[in-house]
């Protein structure tokens, strides 16, 4: 594991700010991973990172195994609170430390809509374009075909979601949630899967205006699928 300290621009604690910097466990090309990192540079948070060598299976080694038993990344360690699973990490860092509620909406009917979007993150999307770009970007055995079309029909019914008349700017609401970062990486870099996202311009519309937010920082891209050179 390699360590790296990503700036922040606090210059003390306070209590809802970590008082030392939170360590991120992650593998840079992962879209888990991105959806975290995400989170910590738009609450603008102290963190560093601790970059863990999924190829040379050091996930699966002891030492890591202590963080995570899972052997997954992302993790993080915040002072001592030590969690796995990007949607939980990212549940955890707006319910601590976004005090106005923003990100994860303390209402009943705007929580239960961000959890919706969770829930595809976890389904549809991991098993879908994610899941095609592991297949295409890293040459895993698998056959995209499945994937691909659930990739179509997740976008296709995004499409609709943010076209109907009562559609919001995000997917969960007026303003942009934990919901929109767990979407985000894994739809922007589609492409590199064979997944195109030509027919779905609100769907691009949408990646963005997350994109454009204050803080925003990108997931390195691939060469490789649509995207590879001609």
């Amino acid at each position: 594991m390699t360590a790296s300290t990503a700036s922040s621009h606090a210059s003390h604690a306070s209590p809802n700010r970590p008082n030392r910097p939170i360590r991120l466990y992650r593998f840079a090309l992962s879209g888990h991973c991105h959806r975290v990192e995400l989170m910590l540079h738009l609450l603008n948070l102290p963190f560093e990172t601790v970059d863990v060598d999924l190829p040379g299976k050091e996930h699966l080694q002891p030492p890591f195994l202590a963080i995570n038993p899972f052997g997954q990344v992302p993790a993080i360690d915040d002072n001592g609170v030590i969690l796995s699973d990007s949607n939980a990490i990212l549940v955890y860092l707006a319910s601590r430390y976004d005090p106005a509620g923003t990100w994860l909406p303390r209402d009943p009917v705007a929580a239960a809509n961000v959890q919706r979007w969770l829930s595809v993150a976890a389904g549809d999307l991991a098993f879908g374009a994610a899941a095609a770009r592991i297949v295409v970007a890293f040459k895993r055995p698998g056959d995209t075909v499945d994937m691909i079309q659930r990739a179509n029909q997740l976008l296709t019914r995004m499409e609709a979601h943010l076209t109907v008349p009562a559609a919001t700017a995000f997917l969960a609401s007026g303003a942009p949630t934990i919901a929109d970062l767990a979407c985000y990486a894994y739809l922007a870099h589609a492409p590199e899967g064979n997944v195109t996202l030509e027919p779905y311009p609100a769907v691009r519309a949408w990646l963005e205006r997350v994109a454009a937010l204050p803080g925003f920082v990108p997931m390195a891209s691939l060469p490789c699928g649509l995207n590879a050179a001609a």
